[in-house]
C-alpha cells in the first residue's frame, strides 16, 4: 500500500512541471478587423503585406510582455503599429465618413483595476488609442468625444495632425464607391489586442475609424466600455470587430465575461456562442478575440475571414486572415 501511495505522488509530482510549461506567463491576441476576408478578394501580395504588418504588431507587443511589461502598455504598443498602417480601418487609413472625413474612436481597459477610457468621433489625434488610455489615466471621465477629446490630448501633449495625415487613396476610392451604402465586406477593419502580462493582469484596446459612409455622428462599438472592449482580472480580456451596432445591443464584450462568470463556460465556449449563435441569429457580423486570466485564446468570427494572429510565452507568433 505504502509502494503505491508513494507511486501515486511521484506521479502527481511528476504532472505539476508539465502542467506548468504548457500554461503560459503572458500572451497575447491581436485582430485586424473581420469581413469578406477571402483569398478572392485579397492578392497575394497583399496577403504578405498583412501577414508582415500583424506580426511586426505582435512583437511589439510581445517586446513589453517579455520584458516584464504590462499588459496596458503590450496592448496599446500592439495597436498602435496597426494605427499607423494603411491597411487597417483605424489611425492612417481610416474611412471616410459621409461628409468624406475621417472620424476615429478607441478604448482601453484595465482589468486589474477596472479602469476603463474612450475617445469617439475626434479628427486630429495621431493615435486614438493613446488618447483614450490617457482619459482613463489623467481625467476623472471614461469617454470623451469630439473637439472635447481633441483639446484634452492637446493638453496632454498628445501627437496632433492635420486630417489628411488620415486620408489614402484606398480609402477614398471605397468611399466614392460605397456612397449610399453601408460598407460590409470591405477588406479594411478595426483593430483590437487583448494582453495577459507577467503579473496575471489583463488589458484589452480597440481602435476604428467606423463604417464607411457613416452619418450624423455615428459611434459604433468600438469606444464603448463592455460592448467592444472589456477586461476583467476574473475572467478575461475583450476587443470586438464588426457591425457595432449588434455589439453595442448586446454588450458583447461584457457579455463574455459574464458567461463565464455566472454560467462556468470557459473563454471560447462563451465567445463562440455569442458571435456564432446570439449574434448570426440576429444578423449581426464580424467576431472578436478574448483572453482569460490563464491564457486561454480564442478568436470566434462568423465572417468568411478575420486579420487575427497571436503569440505566448509558450509558443511563437501566429497569424491568419482566412478560416
Amino acid at each position: 500500500m505504502k509502494h503505491l501511495a508513494l507511486t501515486l505522488l511521484l506521479s502527481i509530482l511528476m504532472t505539476i512541471p508539465q502542467a506548468m510549461a504548457q500554461q503560459p506567463v503572458w500572451a497575447l491576441v491581436i485582430h485586424g478587423g473581420a469581413g469578406n476576408v477571402t483569398p478572392g478578394r485579397i492578392t497575394p501580395d497583399k496577403q504578405v503585406q498583412y501577414e508582415a504588418k500583424l506580426l511586426e504588431a505582435l512583437a511589439a507587443g510581445q517586446n513589453v510582455l517579455a520584458g516584464g511589461g504590462t499588459a496596458m502598455d503590450a496592448a496599446i504598443a500592439a495597436v498602435q503599429i496597426m494605427e499607423e498602417s494603411p491597411l487597417f480601418n483605424s489611425g492612417k487609413g481610416a474611412v471616410f465618413n459621409a461628409d468624406g472625413k475621417n472620424e476615429l474612436d478607441a478604448s482601453v481597459m484595465d482589468g486589474r483595476t477596472g479602469k476603463a477610457g474612450a475617445v469617439a468621433g475626434v479628427t486630429v489625434i495621431r493615435s486614438p488609442v493613446e488618447a483614450a488610455r490617457r482619459v482613463m489615466d489623467s481625467s476623472a471621465h471614461v469617454m470623451l468625444s469630439g473637439r472635447g477629446a481633441e483639446a484634452f490630448a492637446r493638453e496632454q501633449g498628445l501627437e496632433l495632425v492635420e486630417p489628411s495625415y488620415f486620408y489614402t487613396d484606398e480609402s477614398w476610392q471605397e468611399y466614392m464607391k460605397v456612397k449610399e451604402r453601408l460598407e460590409k465586406e470591405g477588406r479594411k477593419g478595426t483593430v483590437g489586442a487583448v494582453a495577459l502580462d507577467k503579473e496575471g493582469n489583463l488589458a484589452a484596446a480597440t481602435s476604428t475609424g467606423g463604417m464607411t459612409f457613416k452619418k450624423y455622428g455615428r459611434i459604433g462599438d468600438s469606444p464603448v466600455i463592455g460592448a467592444g472592449t472589456y477586461a476583467s482580472n476574473e475572467s478575461c480580456a475583450v476587443s470586438c470587430t464588426g457591425h457595432g451596432e449588434y455589439f453595442i445591443r448586446n454588450s458583447v464584450a461584457y457579455d463574455v465575461s459574464a458567461r463565464m462568470l455566472y454560467l462556468g463556460e470557459t473563454v471560447d465556449q462563451a465567445a463562440t456562442y455569442i458571435i456564432n449563435e446570439k449574434l448570426k441569429s440576429q444578423g449581426g457580423t464580424g467576431g472578436l478575440i478574448a483572453l482569460d486570466k490563464n491564457g486561454n485564446i480564442s478568436t470566434p468570427f462568423n465572417t468568411p475571414g478575420m486579420f487575427r494572429g497571436f503569440v505566448t510565452s509558450a509558443s511563437g507568433p501566429e497569424v491568419k486572415m482566412f478560416r
